[in-house]
């Protein structure tokens, strides 16, 4: 329907970016917001607001369009898709998806207008009182008063807001004047300019803007405008705001009063924001799933699904209904109690292990089913080369989503059947698009055909997880190993002298000690952890332990095993310097390509041709020939391979799980519950102070497949690094990548001050004394810079220009410095949000190419000779300021940790002060940064000598400090208004969806 927008009819002005005064406007009269499109509208009923919102009216529902009423939630559902109300929708012009209206009475409920929701009559007297409610009639007084401020009154007519625009830094340096004009309308008035001040002043702060003249004691004259000057100047980059007051007398009237006008700058790139700006405004992704999957035609499944000799068939492992309706609950919160309730064990001991992680497996599933719903295609093409359908695919080459051969697509044409749909197979991945092979009955493809795709989860590798669960190898000392399961060494004689492969080892006490931990211990021992800190070496320790196995104890047979592929490649490298291709062997799944493997490894592999087709593709070999390698090298996904093709329980004597702290339990579990046996040995190395493996389920999260099967262990004091090292576990120390003021904070934050900095002095301190450091013996730069998060169109993931801008400009600095060379690929980039390592990566192509770019999570296990960090978030509205949302993934130990750790001699973190503050660890960190003279850009906001309070409640300090400047403001203006305020939409709170998007999709085989 085209109407006059009711907010610009109302109010003069509309907060929708998209108005033009004529447009799509709907109403949802249930949470009072004017929506200025129909997939704006269609958004907003989606969201969990809405959806809350619903939920709260008790049961009572209202339709406008009817004029009816309705009980019941199912019933309003099945009263919105009846024929009455569609044709009643129709005949009034309107959309049939209404918001029900709020009954203006609800039984035992009493309305607040300020918190604008249902409080129950019980709770109504003491309401007002609670902190929500004060903090926002706090918030509505400070927008109302702020409003009349901004008002011309008394006939006095001021100039618009002075917005000095985007500004270059030499510009911003040398300053810049504007003027604001005030004039008197009323002839006969006589009003007096009594003071003119900033906003900032009131507050003590410093203002990159001053007033240079000033007309305070003027008389202004009826239609004779008086001039005040406003001088910006600044030498730092960034966002700028204040706020000018002026304080007026109207001698005839005898009142005074206020107003104000916003002044604000932009210090940066006119070029960069012009090339990164928001391509569209942001709306949240509309869900498109309700269509039904009624009839699926399978489709044609590529040649290497078989190619296998699979003896053991895996399980279907399919969740319950009541699990998935519990799932499905409006409420995250309701959800999570409800399978706490109902589907987890009281008690987690070895007989209700496998229910409890198959629970949670089911729930991550559910999540990332959902997850894939973000990258349905809704008007996508089809390229047909003769038996293959190529679909291009957004966002593939970055591996979002993570698409493999074998994996699955619905695709579905414009204008079919509802519910029908084919099933189509991915034969081959492309850097941008993926072949696909259909059922014959397929046809009526043409150029100009438009398609609906949808994503489908591939479940064989939590189908493998089950497996492992579902088998009967379920011994305490493994699960859940005590003191009493740690069995002695045996003695060295049987052994003999240990002559480190690796000479550097012999040097280093707590490597040769894991070393000759995991060479002596006996049969069936319980677990052996190698606690690997940031650069300590612990896979060089775990592969020199492998090869003393096997010139000590000859007999021994190897599992070695790790998250990736990549993790898994590294081992496999190192061991293929002693160990020919008869002896060690790769196990590949095969769905991996052949152009991904390491020349060094080609011929530690098994391959097979495809029936029918001119290639291969990985294999195994017979099992009597798999069984004579000493060493079998693989994923943690993968080690289901031998057990799925009947290598039997215990012909490993080892088990070796390299970043273990980044794998999942069941996954760890896939080869310890299908391989071992009560004499197996098990090693795991890895840092449980970093980054866990990639959970998507918020409830799965909280139930504990996030904590690693690692870090659970060293949670005990089984796996205490003290009272265990050398029996159980034993910590590295001694750090061989980075410069000791880099490694000092993390140290003393997360690893007892225990680590050594032992890298080498050439690399290490090679930019002690650089020009562009603010203190030249400390190799950290902490960059403060105010900037605007921004999101586009209907991703949720935030950017930064400002902030890309300033990347870009330490990048130029080191690659034009001639004092110290840095190669591009010494360069890396992190960011904790996937739209800011895109327009990163927009910035640097073709200038900056191979400086990589990426998540916290494609860092870990990574280094470089310069680590650049952009936080992102930098929120003004510290108001409505919530930690978690504003933060994001910034506020997390282990990825601070992972991040500030990959850096070997210089570290760069530009971010907002004030924002990062917030958070203990960071403001821990940016006293650390200020204290040693690391600091660039405007100074800190408070005193960084200060004992930082751990308690984490320093956003209630800008709340505070936030209400203290309404109420200033307020006190100064003393004419208010109680006028309602249109406070606009804000946009839905679903924490998955949201946090999600920006979580990479690990790639399991």
């Amino acid at each position: 329907m085209v109407i006059i927008c009711p907010q610009l009819e109302a109010h003069g002005a509309c907060t929708n970016p998209l108005c033009t005064g004529y447009h799509d406007v709907h109403l949802c009269d249930l949470c009072g917001i004017f929506c200025a499109s129909t997939s704006y509208y269609e958004a907003h009923l989606a969201s969990k607001k809405h959806r809350r919102k619903l939920a709260g009216l008790g049961g009572q529902y209202h339709c406008t369009i009817c004029s009816a009423s309705v009980s019941g939630r199912k019933s309003w559902v099945q009263h919105v898709q009846g024929k009455r109300h569609c044709r009643n929708a129709k005949n009034k012009g309107v959309l049939p998806e209404v918001a029900p209206a709020i009954p203006e009475v609800l039984p035992g409920k009493v309305f607040c207008g300020v918190c604008d929701k249902q409080v129950p009559e019980g709770l109504w007297p003491s309401h007002p009182q609670s902190l929500e409610h004060r903090r926002k009639e706090g918030y509505t007084a400070f927008k109302t008063a702020l409003e009349e401020a901004e008002k011309d009154k008394h006939g006095i007519v001021l100039s618009k807001g002075l917005d000095f625009g985007i500004m270059e830094n030499t510009d911003a340096a040398r300053g810049a004047l504007q003027t604001l004009t005030i004039e008197s309308t009323v002839p006969s008035s006589r009003v007096i300019i009594k003071k003119v001040s900033l906003s900032s002043s009131f507050a003590g702060g410093q203002s990159p803007f001053s007033i240079t003249t000033t007309a305070e004691g003027a008389v202004l004259t009826y239609r004779r405008p008086t001039a005040i000057d406003i001088r910006f100047s600044t030498p730092h980059s960034g966002r700028m705001d204040d706020r000018l007051e002026i304080l007026f007398e109207d001698t005839a009237l005898r009142v005074t009063f206020v107003i104000a006008r916003a002044l604000k700058a932009i210090v940066g790139s006119q070029a960069d924001h012009e090339l990164l700006k928001p391509i569209a405004p942001f709306q949240p992704r509309r869900r498109t799933r309700a269509q039904p999957e009624a009839q699926v035609v399978s489709g044609v499944p590529p040649p290497s699904k078989n190619i296998i000799p699979y003896i053991i068939n895996l399980p279907r492992a399919q969740p319950s209904e009541s699990l998935l309706a519990a799932l499905s609950e409006t409420s995250t919160g309701k959800a999570l109690d409800h399978v706490k309730r109902v589907f987890l064990p009281k008690v987690i001991d070895s007989s209700t292990y496998s229910r409890y992680f198959k629970t949670l497996l089911w729930t991550e599933e559910y999540r990332m089913e959902r997850d894939l719903e973000h990258y349905d295609i809704h008007d996508a093409q089809l390229e047909r080369h003769g038996l293959y359908y190529h679909l291009p695919v957004p966002g593939l080459a970055e591996k979002r989503p993570s698409v493999l051969i074998g994996d699955r697509f619905l695709v579905q044409k414009h204008g079919a059947v509802e519910g029908h749909w084919y099933e189509g197979h991915v034969h081959f991945v492309r850097q941008a698009s993926v072949g696909l092979r259909f059922d014959r009955s397929f046809h009526g493809w043409s150029q100009q055909q438009r398609y609906t795709v949808r994503f489908k989860l591939n479940r064989i590798p939590m189908r493998r997880q089950h497996q492992a669960l579902d088998t009967a190898f379920a011994f305490d000392k493994f699960l859940f190993p005590r003191k009493a399961h740690i069995l002695p060494l045996a003695s060295r004689p049987g052994v003999g002298p240990i002559v480190p492969f690796n000479s550097l080892i012999a040097t280093n006490p707590p490597q040769l000690q894991a070393v000759t931990s995991i060479l002596l211990q006996q049969p069936g021992s319980a677990p052996f952890a190698v606690f690997g800190p940031p650069g300590t070496g612990k896979t060089i320790t775990i592969v020199e332990a492998m090869k003393q196995l096997l010139k000590h104890k000859p007999n021994s047979r190897i599992l070695a095993t790790a998250p990736s592929n990549s993790a898994a490649d590294i081992i496999a490298s190192r061991l293929a310097s002693t160990l020919g291709p008869d002896e060690l062997f790769r196990l590949y799944a095969p769905s991996r390509h052949l152009d991904q493997v390491p020349d060094e490894l080609q011929s530690c592999t098994h391959k097979k041709r495809l029936e029918g087709e001119d290639k291969s593709c990985f294999s195994v070999p017979p099992i009597p020939i798999l069984k004579h390698f000493k060493v079998i090298v693989c994923t943690c996904v993968s080690a289901s391979i031998p057990y799925g093709i009947g290598i039997p329980r215990g012909h490993f004597t080892h088990i070796f799980v390299d970043e273990a702290g980044q794998a999942t339990e069941p996954e760890v579990m896939i080869g310890i519950k299908t391989m071992a046996d009560n004499a197996t040995n098990i090693v795991l190395a890895g840092d449980p102070k970093q980054l866990g493996p990639i959970i998507r389920s918020n409830i799965a999260r909280q139930l504990g497949l996030e904590q690693s099967y690692l870090e659970r262990l060293m949670s005990t004091d089984t796996y205490d690094p003290q009272s265990g090292h050398g029996l159980s576990v034993v910590k590295l120390v001694k750090n061989f990548r980075s410069h000791p003021a880099i490694l000092k904070f993390p140290n003393e934050r997360f690893y007892a001050n225990d680590l050594e900095s032992c890298g080498n002095k050439n690399v290490i301190r090679a930019f002690e004394g650089w020009n562009k450091l603010p203190s030249k013996k400390f190799p950290i730069i902490f960059h403060s810079i105010s900037g605007k998060d921004d999101r586009e169109a209907t991703s949720p993931s935030f950017f930064n220009i400002d902030e890309v801008t300033q990347v870009r400009k330490y990048i130029q600095l080191l690659r034009d410095d001639r004092q110290i060379r840095v190669a591009h690929n010494e360069i890396g980039v992190i960011a904790p949000y996937h739209a800011q390592c895109v327009k990163i990566r927009k910035m640097l192509s073709g200038v900056a190419d191979e400086v990589k770019v990426g998540s916290v999570e494609e860092f870990q296990g990574q280094e470089r000779r310069v680590i650049i960090i952009s936080t992102v978030r930098s929120s003004r509205d510290f108001v409505e300021f919530d930690l978690k949302y504003t933060l994001g993934f910034v506020a997390n130990p282990r990825r601070f940790n992972v991040a500030v750790t990959r850096a070997k001699a210089l570290l760069i973190v530009i971010g907002d002060p004030n924002v990062l503050s917030l958070d203990p660890l960071w403001r821990s960190f940016l006293n650390y940064v200020h204290l040693n003279g690391g600091w660039a850009g405007p100074g800190p906001t408070w005193d960084t000598t200060e004992t930082v309070d751990e308690s984490g409640e320093y956003d209630q300090h800008i709340r505070a400090a936030a209400m203290t400047d309404m109420n200033l403001l307020a006190r100064r203006i003393e004419e208010v208004v109680t006028d309602n305020v249109q406070t606009g939409m804000a946009s839905g709170d679903d924490d998955d969806d949201d946090a999600n998007v920006d979580r990479p999709w690990r790639e399991l085989e």
